[in-house]
């Protein structure tokens, strides 16, 4: 199943449903609050419905991702309450929508001091969240900038270990992220070897969402700046090799490329990974 972040101005069913069938997505990411903003809208119940109804009808697998604001190891506590906040308002939308999860970043604790007491904090936001019936909740490692509490793989350990490796939280994996983070992704049979170990450190079945995406800068760079698959610095073969991985056999992926304002360059990169699914 491979689908694209969608868009949803004007209306989630009268928006993105469209988009779907332009894209040929199978799967839709949507934002429901502004991505770089707090405020928490109640969204529209019969747009809700039309839009679940739709997606069931399509078969397409449905996930939120949370606003790129959140931040639970932050060191300033009006953010931490506004982060949490958030994902609380994501996974009820997300239950609105018929989502299967919500996905948000692992968050920084900005001050080196703070890194212990940060992740004290993801366990007193998170497991009240976890405990909830509805969505699942997807730890998307960054990109490595500022000090983040999970940029490698690998630092995923500390952040399920802060909750108890609850089984309601999974992982998405987010090629560019890890690629900034300095997986050399590139390298003969470096995906290969970044899901192995992946699936060492959080245990098989906890990877539940992969973003494809490639990437503008090169390996380490701790930049997040996305790009066409096959036109950045990735490239095509380590998207095979991600699609062939056993980790992800069966695994919705979301393109969160470039797309300009149509959907023609998420259909190109959707079409691109179909083509390399052997």
């Amino acid at each position: 199943m491979i689908g694209s972040h969608t868009p949803t101005a004007g209306g989630i069913a009268r928006t993105a449903l469209p988009y779907l069938d332009a894209a040929g997505s199978q799967v839709a990411q949507v934002y429901v609050s502004n991505s770089r903003g707090w405020a928490l809208p109640p969204g529209d119940p019969a747009q809700d419905e039309l839009f679940r109804a739709g997606c069931a009808e399509r078969a397409a697998a449905v996930y939120v991702h949370a606003s790129l604001l959140v931040n639970l190891g932050s060191p300033t506590a009006e953010t931490v309450e506004r982060s949490a906040a958030t994902l609380a308002h994501a996974l009820r939308r997300g239950t609105a929508i018929g989502a299967r999860a919500v996905v948000f970043h692992a968050g920084s604790a900005v001050d080196p001091t703070h890194h212990d007491a940060a992740l004290k904090q993801v366990r007193e936001e998170l497991l009240p969240l976890l405990d909830q019936d509805g969505p699942e909740l997807l730890v998307e490692p960054s990109a490595g900038g500022g000090r983040c509490l999970a940029s490698r793989v690998e630092h995923l350990a500390d952040y399920f270990a802060a909750v108890d490796w609850h089984p309601r939280l999974g992982v998405c994996f987010d090629t560019c992220h890890a690629w900034a983070a300095g997986h050399d992704l590139a390298a003969p049979g470096g995906m290969t070897a970044t899901l192995d170990l992946l699936t060492e450190t959080v245990g098989a079945g906890r990877l539940k969402l992969v973003h494809a995406n490639d990437s503008k800068d090169t390996c380490g760079s701790l930049r997040d700046r996305h790009e066409t698959i096959g036109k950045g610095s990735i490239g095509t073969a380590a998207f095979a090799e991600l699609l062939g991985h056993p980790s992800t056999a069966g695994l919705p992926v979301v393109v969160e490329t470039p797309s300009g304002k149509t959907h023609e360059g998420h259909a190109a990169d959707i079409a691109t990974l179909r083509g390399l699914v052997s």
